[in-house]
């Protein structure tokens, strides 16, 4: 939204009073005087008019969550306890989820209520790399490797994937990298080859790796410099 339209709604004083009053440095934004109606605005910012307060600011909140296995990404359920369970934060219940994982996949989980950070960081165009930690039931045959590098044709959706890198750790152990995010894309990859994932663990998102000494079930807030080069701002 923009500044002098947030105004302008203010106790219906219309358009053109919300231009006068920006133009005569009456408006606050965040604390600073603002005389541009134009400037962006949205539910976290603080807008002050004169000694009123026109928008109080929301918390922002940006979580990193080290999910176990048997927690679903979902923010409610009846049945089974959810990585929204896991939060200790009384802001807990604005939030969603940003990288779902299955419930048999560990791993790194984001979460925010800034919807649009999540939207850039999750966007299919922006290819975020995605890394896994993939443990298989059968070695891994060495021309996996190229075939993930070509991309797999899923007839459903109708869909090739992206090129993946597979990186082999062992005979039943791989990395792979990732720049998209469709159903049960490892395991079908996987499948793909003639093999099972039979533990699957995320280890990043884009700039944000899952810290060694974060056990499964806790989480953190994220850095104010983890949020801007998360979503790409630096």
């Amino acid at each position: 939204m923009k500044l002098d339209r947030l105004i302008a709604g203010y106790e219906a004083m219309g358009r053109q009073a919300a231009h006068l009053a920006i133009a005569a440095r009456r408006v606050r934004v965040d604390g600073v005087c603002v005389t541009d109606g134009h400037h962006p605005v949205d539910r976290f910012t603080l807008v002050e008019l004169d000694d009123s307060v026109v928008q109080a600011s929301e918390r922002a909140l940006y979580l990193m969550l080290h999910k176990p296995v048997g927690i679903l990404s979902a923010t409610k359920d009846d049945l089974h306890p959810t990585v929204i369970d896991l939060i200790d934060d009384p802001d807990k219940h604005t939030l969603h989820i940003a990288g779902r994982l299955d419930r048999s996949t560990s791993g790194l989980v984001l979460l925010t209520n800034d919807g649009r950070w999540s939207k850039r960081l999750m966007a299919a165009e922006e290819k975020v790399p995605k890394v896994y930690l993939v443990q298989t039931l059968d070695p891994v045959v060495p021309d996996a490797v190229e075939a993930f590098a070509r991309g797999f044709y899923f007839h459903t959706e109708d869909i090739t994937t992206l090129p993946a890198e597979l990186v082999l750790l062992g005979a039943n152990q791989a990395r792979l990298t990732l720049h998209e995010g469709r159903y049960h894309q490892v395991k079908r990859m996987f499948h793909r080859v003639g093999n099972r994932v039979i533990s699957l663990h995320r280890e990043s998102i884009g700039s944000l790796v899952l810290p060694a000494d974060l056990p499964p079930g806790a989480w953190r807030a994220l850095s104010p410099q983890e949020v801007l080069a998360a979503a790409g701002g630096g």
